[in-house]
């Protein structure tokens, strides 16, 4: 491997990894409320469009982070549709 598919791996790791604070955060506190819909929407999209480039491509560092960042961002779609009927935060 060269230094371009580290780089790739390293920059996955961080983007992905950024998510985990958040989800942690937002299962312990059951409520979603402070992220907004429009964000969770669109980097959903961003990354699914992402992963699909990848696979086009054929780049493994962009398929492995974005599918990753991808069902990280869906939990919390899921996280705040649940905690926002659960417990009243509309």
């Amino acid at each position: 491997m060269d230094i371009l598919i580290y780089t790739g791996y390293v920059a996955g790791i961080c983007s992905t990894i950024a998510f985990l604070p958040q989800v942690i955060k937002t299962w312990n506190s059951r409520s979603a409320r402070d992220i907004s819909w429009g964000l969770l929407f669109l980097l959903f999209i961003g990354v699914s469009l992402w992963t699909l480039y990848g696979v086009i491509n054929f780049d493994i560092p962009i398929i492995i982070a974005n599918t990753i960042t991808g069902l990280l961002v869906a939990s919390l779609i899921i996280m705040k549709f649940w905690f926002s009927h659960r417990y009243k935060e509309l």
